[in-house]
């Protein structure tokens, strides 16, 4: 995908679904050179589009954005409610072994390198994420995402806890993980809610580029 490309998946007066690239943050951050971002791409062809939720910066895959305030209050409500569906593919490091499970681990900021999160099972908030092994090559395991809470790092500290960071992992991986992609392999694969106005439930979806 061509950074400088957004692809709409679907948009009406009251919602958009777009499609993140990898390396492109999804709001602006403070310093002048991270002003570009997904939000204020969408806003040139959008201007009222408002941000609802987000992906990490090193994260592809499927956003929706709301047109308006109540969509946006509607929108970011499902999302808090965990009522909204997320389901991502990753390639990790290593063989997992078992084909299916739950990561139950809480999480929390870890301040001193920061913007990292670490476990910890005293004051960490709680955090699940169910994983499904799609496939295995001779070292490296192509699996399927699905968190059930919403904390930062939530998918990559999970990966990581289990033994098999996720391949261009900048913060969590290893030198070999580094080494395996230019980029991190974490893609948001697809995303459903109910439409903010007619209540109706959608689901969208776009293939991961790896």
């Amino acid at each position: 995908m061509n950074i400088n490309q957004i692809p709409i998946v679907y948009q009406d007066d009251h919602v958009i679904v777009a499609v993140k690239p990898n390396g492109l943050l999804s709001v602006p951050g403070r310093a002048p050179e991270h002003k570009d971002c997904l939000i204020t791409r969408i806003q040139q062809d959008r201007p009222e589009a408002l941000t609802v939720h987000r992906l990490d910066c090193e994260t592809s895959g499927l956003v929706v954005l709301a047109c308006n305030k109540e969509s946006q209050r509607e929108l970011s409500r499902q999302f808090h409610d965990r009522e909204t569906k997320k389901r991502y593919v990753a390639i990790v490091n290593g063989l997992i072994s078992e084909m299916e499970g739950e990561i139950n681990v809480p999480l929390m900021k870890d301040w001193p390198n920061r913007p990292k999160q670490k476990i910890d099972l005293e004051q960490g908030k709680s955090a699940q994420t169910h994983y499904k092994v799609l496939s295995h090559t001779h070292d490296e395991t192509r699996v399927e995402l699905i968190p059930i809470t919403g904390r930062t790092h939530q998918l990559r500290v999970h990966m990581l806890s289990l033994g098999h960071p996720i391949l261009g992992d900048s913060l969590y991986g290893t030198e070999q993980c580094l080494k395996k992609s230019p980029r991190m392999l974490l893609h948001a694969l697809e995303l459903g809610f109910h439409h903010p106005t007619t209540g109706e439930w959608c689901v969208y979806q776009y293939p991961a580029e790896f």
